[in-house]
């Protein structure tokens, strides 16, 4: 459960970041005329409702095995990453559509000030993007790491709005519109991340091949095993922070079927005890020489 526990306090951090940076962008930015930087606060808050998703498909996650479910209730990781990738398309639509609107509307250069919010957001999101990335690879949750991303993409569009309004302060009137720009590219960087964030998901809820690192190191540790003479197939599908096994383990043929029974067991059981992040292990005893 330190894994579990771990998450969730993580995607706390997220919701608290994201609701204090939400009020600071839009409020900085509506003073500051400043679109890039409503947009910026336009993304925050849908990423205080994606954290909010991420927080409750982890709690759902980690729910014990039942009798409708008897693998867990993993899956539901990828599900909210999904959820997760449709409210960045929905804020991605929104901050574009915003900006073209911007683009052919005549407005105030963007106050100077406004350039030292962007650096401290800056600042703070790749911070956050590196906690939670970090936290979300010791967990092996691939909802917490598309909240990472959320804090990375956050972190680049601020740079974008900083380079915008950058511009327009430098080269005065006439550039107004290069703040507006800025959002309109980071809008498309938002898709982009967007797919980024759903490719893996959309691989771990299909069960695709993505664990050779650790097929090796099951392979390894059932040769440690007194009785087992080596091993065939070894399948591996990955549903919240667990990864379930399907393992083919060779022993003597000459070996009654309770011994085979009790080596299957044994190897059961060192398997998950030196991989903790194993779930149900399924081994299939093979006939050798």
């Amino acid at each position: 459960m330190e894994n579990e526990q771990k998450a969730i306090r993580t995607t706390y951090f997220s919701i608290v970041g994201n609701t204090c940076l939400a009020i600071i962008k839009g409020i900085a930015g509506l003073l500051g005329n400043s679109y890039a930087l409503i947009a910026d606060a336009i993304e925050s808050t849908t990423d205080i409702f994606a954290s909010l998703l991420v927080l409750l498909g982890i709690k759902y996650a980690n729910l014990p095995a039942d009798k409708n479910h008897p693998y867990g209730h993993g899956k539901i990781e990828p599900l909210v990453t999904f959820f997760v990738v449709g409210f960045l398309i929905v804020s991605a639509t929104v901050i574009a559509y915003q900006s073209i609107l911007h683009i052919q509307t005549p407005h105030k250069i963007p106050e100077p000030w406004t350039l030292l919010v962007l650096g401290l957001i800056i600042l703070w999101k790749e911070i956050s993007y590196r906690i939670v990335i970090k936290k979300s690879i010791e967990t092996r949750s691939s909802s917490l790491r598309a909240d990472a991303w959320h804090h990375r993409s956050d972190a680049i569009t601020s740079i974008t709005a900083f380079i915008g309004i950058s511009i327009a302060l430098i080269f005065g009137k006439g550039y107004e519109t290069a703040d507006d720009w800025a959002a309109l590219f980071a809008s498309a960087f938002i898709l982009y991340n967007s797919y980024l964030i759903f490719r893996p998901a959309l691989g771990e809820i299909m069960d695709e091949h993505l664990y050779d690192d650790l097929i090796d190191d099951i392979r390894r540790i059932s040769l440690s095993v007194d009785g087992i003479l080596g091993t065939e197939k070894c399948f591996i599908r990955k549903a919240g922070m667990k990864y379930h096994v399907d393992l083919h383990a060779i022993v003597n043929g000459k070996r009654s079927v309770k011994e085979g029974h009790d080596l299957a067991h044994k190897l059961k059981d060192t398997l998950r005890n030196q991989i903790p992040s194993l779930g149900q292990v399924l081994i299939h005893i093979e006939p050798g020489k």
